[in-house]
């Protein structure tokens, strides 16, 4: 079986990074020491604190685990791979809804730096994969639950 390539900016890389050595150092020292104050309370089988913090302790394991796989499998997009003239991932694109007027601009990421609250939008998100590989003045078609929107790309730059 192939693991998936994990397509990262050296910003989502740092994160997550940080994220797995926060997990390894500090998250599974705090899960422990619950554990440990669980068990003190006496019988484990009925008692909460102690499956709350094996729950925890489960979810951090296993998290650790995703963390290791995708920094394993992951390929960084430096700035200087980013080309200006058509969409790829890493490039900052300014589109204009077409119906109504609005411009957006959007960062497009691999799947594991996606953040839609922070415009930072999937290559395999529907905007994404409608956009990637177009150049500036194209328009293109997004299928989106609400039916189909049109936009026109504006600007691309890295």
């Amino acid at each position: 079986m192939s693991d998936k390539e994990v397509i990262l900016t050296q910003e989502g890389l740092k994160k997550l990074e940080d994220e797995l050595e926060n997990l390894k150092s500090v998250k599974r020292r705090e899960v422990a020491e619950r554990i440990k104050v669980a068990i003190g309370y006496g019988d484990i089988s009925e008692n909460s604190e102690y499956e709350d913090a094996k729950n925890e302790q489960a979810f951090i394991e296993g998290r650790i685990i995703t963390l290791e796989k995708m920094l394993r499998n992951a390929r960084i997009i430096n700035s200087d791979e980013i080309d200006t003239d058509s969409v790829g991932v890493g490039a900052t694109v300014l589109v204009e809804d077409l119906e109504f007027g609005d411009q957006v601009e959007y960062t497009i990421v691999g799947t594991a730096e996606s953040d839609p609250l922070n415009n930072k939008i999937s290559n395999e998100s529907p905007v994404g994969k409608a956009i990637l590989g177009k150049q500036k003045g194209a328009v293109v078609d997004v299928n989106v639950p609400a039916g189909v929107i049109q936009y026109k790309i504006v600007d691309i730059k890295k």
